[in-house]
């Protein structure tokens, strides 16, 4: 499989945290991302900013699932819902 092609994720669970992206790159940002446990992704919000979304920021320190695509390592999240 391409890493480039969606991958569907019908409920994955994790939880939020901020970090930093690209460290040590130009790309360098601070970001959130979902932790599983296993797997670290970069997560957003379809339809949201790549960058800067505050709308991700009430879910940082929380549990989630969601559903959505996956695209290498980055979250492309069409649901969030807390469980905490």
């Amino acid at each position: 499989m391409d890493a480039t092609e969606p991958v569907p994720v019908k409920e994955l669970h994790g939880t939020v945290r901020r970090g930093i992206y690209g460290e040590g790159t130009k790309s360098e940002r601070e970001a959130v991302f979902v932790d599983t446990g296993r797997d670290s992704f970069l997560l957003r919000r379809r339809g949201g900013p790549a960058y800067g979304d505050k709308a991700l920021d009430r879910y940082v320190g929380r549990t989630i699932t969601c559903s959505g695509f996956l695209l290498g390592t980055t979250l492309l999240a069409e649901k969030i819902r807390t469980v905490d």
